[in-house]
């Protein structure tokens, strides 16, 4: 599984980059604190993988990286994507290392 820190992603943003972020955290998480990605919960990534590129670097994410790593070994065996990256510490190292003023429960 690829990884990427959040400060590699921030970098990514800051030179505006060609990527697609996406959320697999809760509505409620995502309602509450998110960084702009895609909003797909864990639980609609089976029926909505094809919203999710496969031509391009794919950083997915969650709260801590637990689920983002599950969504992504789902989508290699199920689809054969090989363009996934786990946002290492999820939003949470993005609260605590990029941007403090983001309020993760």
């Amino acid at each position: 599984m690829h990884i990427i820190t959040v400060k590699e992603l921030k970098s990514m943003i800051d030179h505006k980059e060609d990527f697609q972020l996406i959320d697999v955290r809760e509505d409620y998480e995502y309602e509450t604190a998110n960084i702009q990605g895609l909003h797909i919960s864990l639980s609609e990534i089976p029926v909505r993988h094809e919203e999710i590129l496969k031509d391009k670097k794919v950083i997915i994410h969650c709260r801590s990286g637990v689920r983002s790593a599950n969504a992504i070994a789902f989508l290699e065996q199920s689809f054969g994507y090989d363009n996934l990256y786990n946002l290492e510490g999820g939003i949470l190292a993005w609260a605590r290392e990029i941007d403090d003023t983001l309020e993760v429960h």
